[in-house]
C-alpha cells in the first residue's frame, strides 16, 4: 500500500518503521526471507517484532530522540542484543557479522557490555504496587507478613543477595536483607492506602477496598485508579473525561519525538477542545489528549502519530470500562452515561454531536446530505429503502465497499427488550423493587457480534450495561454489564435503594452499548412503595 515502499522493493531494499501497515510488514519480511530483496532496513522500534535474520546486521546509531527531556539518549543496552542477535542465521552461515556506528568515545563501553554477558535482573520493585493489589484482592496475601513471604519467592529476592548494589543493600546479612523487604513492603501498602486500592487494620491485616478491586479487574495502575477516583466527579462531561483519561499514567510512555511538538501544536488548533493553559506539548498525556481528539475528528495523521494513537486505544477501553464501575459506585447517573457514550465514540470515531450515520463505512458529508434529503437518518432507514431508492443512493460506491455498508447496517443491533416490574403490588418501604428484563435480538447475530469499526485498530466484541436511574436525582441505582451471548437473555435487577420514601415513584431503564451510537434506548418504570404488607 506504501507507494515509496514499491519502488524500493524493486531495487532491492525494503524498509520498515512505526508507519508501516501490518500487511505490509508481514509482506516484506517475507520477501527479505525468500531473498527477493536483499537488503532490509529496519526502525529500531520495530527490533522486538522482527522475524527475519541475516548474515549481516548494521547499527547506524545508538542514540534516540526523548521529547520529554529535550536530549537524545542511549539505547537500553538489552535492545542493543537485540539488534545484534539479527544477525544469526542457524543452519545457513557458519558466522555472521554485526557492525555498530557509534561515536569513538563510546567505543570501548559499548565493546566491554556487548561482548561480556550481562546478568537480568529483576525490576519487581518498580511494578509492586500493582501486584500487591491483584494479591490482596484475591485474598492471596491478607497481612503484611503474607506480602514478605510472597516477595521471598520471587525472582527479586534471588538476586539480591547475588548483586546487592544494584538493589542498594548494604549487605547481604539476613538482618539487612529483612530490613530492606520490610521497607519496601511497608512502602508500598502505603502507597496503596493512599490510593483508597486498600485497607491496613491494625497496621497489619489487608483487605481490598472498591477501588483496588475495579484496578485489579481492569489491569489499571494504582496511580491511575487514585486520578480517577479524585478528578471524576457527577457532572463531568466527554471533555472533562478525556482530559481525565488522558492523564493515565498507562500513556507515561508514549513517545514524543524530534520537533514532533510543532506538529501536535498545529493539530492541537484545529480541535474542537482547546488544551488546559498549563498542557505542555512535551508532556504525552498532552500528546494523548491532543492525539484523541484527532481521532474523533477523522483528522489524518502521519504514519508515527497513526501508530501511537493505535496504542493509545488498545488501553484507554479498559480505562473506560473501570471509569463507568468508578462512577457508578458513586451513583452517579449523568457522569456514567457520559462515559458509557464516550466508549462509543472512541470505538467508531465520531463525536457525540455527530449524526450515527458517520458511523458507516464511506458514509461521507456528500452522502450523508442524501440520506438527509430522503429522511434517511439510520441504518434502519436504509435497509427498509426500495431497491431502485437504495442503488441510486449509493451511487459511485464499489462493490466492495457496498458490501461493507451492508455489513455494518446489517450488524448494527436490533434488540428488543421487554421489562417488567416482578413484585409490583409487593413493594414495601425499604423492600426490593425486583425487576425482570428480557433482551432478544431481532438479528441474524444470534451469539456475540463483532463490532463493526473500521477505524478501531483491533476486532472487539459488542457489549452492553442495563442501568437504571432516576434522571431527576442525577443518581444511578444499578448497573449491570452483559454481552449479548444468545438469542434471548433474561436478566434479573434488585434495587434497594429506590425504595426509600412510600408512594409513586418513576425510574428510568437504560440499555446502553458500549460501541454503537444510535442504539441506547430509554423505558419509563413506574411503581409505587407501600408501608407493609401486601395491597
Amino acid at each position: 500500500k506504501d507507494e515509496t515502499l514499491k519502488e524500493t522493493i524493486l531495487s532491492g531494499v525494503g524498509y520498515m518503521h512505526e508507519g508501516t501497515q501490518q500487511a505490509d510488514i508481514d509482506l516484506v519480511q517475507q520477501f527479505y526471507q525468500s531473498g527477493i530483496i536483499r537488503v532490509l532496513v529496519v526502525a529500531q522500534s520495530l527490533t522486538w517484532s522482527l522475524r527475519s535474520r541475516a548474515y549481516a546486521s548494521i547499527i547506524m546509531d545508538t542514540q534516540s530522540y526523548n521529547g520529554k527531556v529535550h536530549a537524545y539518549e542511549d539505547y537500553p543496552m538489552e535492545l542493543m542484543l537485540q539488534m545484534i542477535a539479527s544477525a544469526n542465521r542457524p543452519q545457513i552461515d557458519s558466522d555472521s557479522k554485526s557492525m555498530v556506528l557509534c561515536h569513538s568515545s563510546k567505543k570501548q563501553f559499548l565493546k566491554k557490555f556487548l561482548l561480556e554477558p550481562l546478568p537480568l535482573e529483576s525490576q519487581l520493585n518498580h511494578y509492586l504496587h500493582d501486584h500487591f493489589n491483584a494479591e490482596i484482592t484475591t485474598r492471596t496475601i491478607e497481612n503484611k507478613q503474607d506480602a514478605v513471604d510472597y516477595i521471598t519467592w520471587t525472582y527479586y529476592y534471588n538476586r539480591m543477595t547475588r548483586n546487592p548494589n544494584f538493589y542498594g543493600l548494604q549487605g547481604v546479612s539476613q538482618r539487612v536483607i529483612s530490613d530492606t523487604l520490610s521497607e519496601l513492603v511497608e512502602n508500598t501498602l502505603n502507597d496503596l492506602e493512599k490510593s483508597k486500592c486498600i485497607m491496613i487494620e491494625d497496621d497489619m491485616d489487608l483487605s481490598a477496598m472498591n477501588l483496588g478491586m475495579i484496578a485489579s479487574y481492569y489491569y489499571i495502575n494504582h496511580t491511575t485508579i487514585a486520578l480517577l477516583s479524585v478528578s471524576l466527579n457527577e457532572k463531568i462531561k466527554i471533555r472533562g473525561l478525556l482530559e481525565v483519561l488522558s492523564s493515565g499514567s498507562e500513556f507515561y510512555n508514549i513517545p514524543i519525538r524530534h520537533k514532533e511538538e510543532m506538529t501536535l501544536r498545529q493539530i492541537a488548533q484545529r480541535m474542537p477542545n482547546r488544551l488546559p493553559q498549563s498542557a505542555k506539548l512535551s508532556d504525552p498525556h498532552t500528546k494523548t489528549y491532543i492525539l484523541l481528539q484527532s481521532y474523533l475528528s477523522r483528522v489524518h495523521l502521519n504514519p508515527e502519530l497513526q501508530q501511537d494513537i493505535e496504542f493509545i486505544l488498545k488501553n484507554i477501553m479498559q480505562l473506560l470500562r473501570g471509569t463507568v464501575d468508578v462512577l457508578a459506585s458513586n451513583s452517579w447517573l449523568s457522569a456514567s452515561l457520559a462515559a458509557m457514550e464516550l466508549s462509543q465514540m472512541l470505538t467508531q470515531a465520531v463525536w457525540h454531536r455527530d449524526t450515527i450515520l458517520k458511523q458507516i463505512p464511506h458514509f461521507n458529508n456528500a452522502l450523508i446530505e442524501r440520506c438527509n434529503s430522503i429522511q434517511v437518518e439510520s441504518p434502519f432507514d436504509i435497509l427498509e429503502l426500495e431497491d431502485e431508492k437504495r442503488e441510486g443512493l449509493f451511487e459511485g460506491l464499489t462493490d466492495v465497499q457496498l458490501r461493507e455498508v451492508a455489513e455494518f447496517c446489517n450488524r448494527f443491533p436490533n434488540i428488543d427488550c421487554e421489562n417488567e416490574i416482578a413484585n409490583k403490588g409487593d413493594i414495601v418501604l425499604g423492600g426490593n423493587l425486583v425487576l425482570n428484563v428480557t433482551l432478544e435480538r431481532d438479528d441474524d447475530y444470534k451469539s456475540v457480534a463483532t463490532v463493526v469499526s473500521p477505524f478501531f485498530p483491533q476486532s472487539r466484541e459488542e457489549g452492553w450495561w442495563l442501568v437504571v436511574g432516576d434522571p431527576g436525582r442525577n443518581m444511578l441505582h444499578v448497573i449491570k454489564r452483559l454481552s449479548l451471548s444468545s438469542a434471548k437473555t433474561n436478566v434479573r435487577l434488585e434495587v434497594t435503594s429506590a425504595t426509600a420514601t412510600t408512594g409513586h415513584h418513576k425510574l428510568v431503564l437504560y440499555l446502553m452499548s458500549d460501541a454503537y451510537l444510535g442504539c441506547d434506548q430509554e423505558y419509563i418504570i413506574e411503581y409505587t412503595v407501600h408501608h407493609g404488607g401486601r395491597s
